[in-house]
């Protein structure tokens, strides 16, 4: 059964009435491919919501040349954007035959995991993605350079006590992002993320915050960012924050060979492939050198390179 709730007499959404039996005997299933049938009406709202903005805008332009432009512009901008919204939705599709149909709903005890100060220090780091306070590490590729850096400081979410990791990226000296990312160690090894505040600068002043989210708030859920033990194969969500974080990794090898200034890996280095709905179009190769972590970022589109050149303990 379905009711129309019109919010006003020209437009009018078509929303699902699901009685409590239907959902708690199985009669709704596929949670997967109905979640991405969920962003996909998000996102083809949202479209629908800019055109309509900019169409405003256009409106109050008093130069019928220009008016009937930006009127163009928005069209185009809106055929071009809902394009983008069935390109995910087609990605998320192709994520679902792959990790199945069940509801990403991860449980999270806090007992499980490691208080963030002791990682190196009567707890073993993960190998891939070691946590130890104070390590750091910087990169380059093209003009930019990216510091990482494992802080002191910790934020409790979701009842869990996770590191507070750094993450500034400069291109030619000006600070163009700056991040700071939410992880945790469980008790088996895994590293999990529980989300991040990225910002983003321009000529030294704040634009954005686009891609933040933090577990536990309007429906985002934690991922492994490193498995404790990486199988060939492995295929998992990394961030869960529907729209805004969806990354994913996919294991790819245990055995990878590559050589950067600050480290080489000779048949040992773990390879990811991560990637997301999002960002169709874009996959990267990550490579982690055991004991050290990244190593190696390349761009499979563009075949760029983010190569680690120093790092301390």
């Amino acid at each position: 059964m379905k009711f129309l709730m019109c919010a006003t007499t020209s437009l009018c959404l078509t929303l699902p009435i699901l009685s409590y039996a239907s959902i708690e005997l199985g009669g709704e299933k596929g949670f997967c491919s109905a979640t991405a049938k969920a962003a996909l009406n998000a996102c083809k709202f949202g479209v629908l919501d800019d055109y309509w903005i900019a169409i405003g805008n256009c409106k109050n332009l008093s130069n019928a040349k220009e008016r009937w432009q930006c009127k163009k512009d928005a069209q185009e901008e809106s055929i071009e954007a809902h394009e983008e919204c069935n390109d995910q939705y087609e990605a998320r599709l192709e994520i679902c035959e792959v990790i199945g149909e069940q509801p990403y709903d991860p449980q999270i005890d806090p007992s499980e995991f490691v208080d963030p100060s002791e990682i190196g220090n009567g707890v073993a780091a993960n190998p891939y993605f070691p946590l130890e306070q104070g390590r750091t590490w910087t990169y380059e590729g093209g003009d930019e350079t990216v510091v990482v850096t494992v802080t002191n400081d910790t934020k409790e979410i979701l009842g869990v006590t996770c590191a507070v990791v750094t993450d500034i990226v400069s291109e030619n000296g000006d600070v163009i992002e700056d991040t700071k990312d939410w992880f945790a160690q469980d008790i088996y090894g895994n590293v999990w993320y529980f989300g991040e505040i990225a910002q983003e600068f321009e000529d030294g002043e704040l634009v954005g915050v686009e891609g933040s989210w933090e577990a536990g708030k309007d429906g985002a859920k934690p991922g492994i960012i490193m498995k404790a033990s990486p199988v060939i194969g492995d295929v998992y969500r990394q961030e869960f924050a529907l729209g805004t974080a969806e990354d994913m990794g996919e294991v790819v090898s245990l055995s990878g060979s590559e050589t950067v200034p600050a480290a080489s890996c000779v048949g040992d280095c773990l390879i990811t492939k991560d990637f997301t709905p999002l960002e169709p179009d874009v996959e990267e190769n990550k490579y982690y050198k055991p004991g050290v972590g990244l190593i190696l970022e390349i761009d499979q589109e563009e075949g760029e390179r983010l190569e680690l050149v120093s790092y301390s303990l």
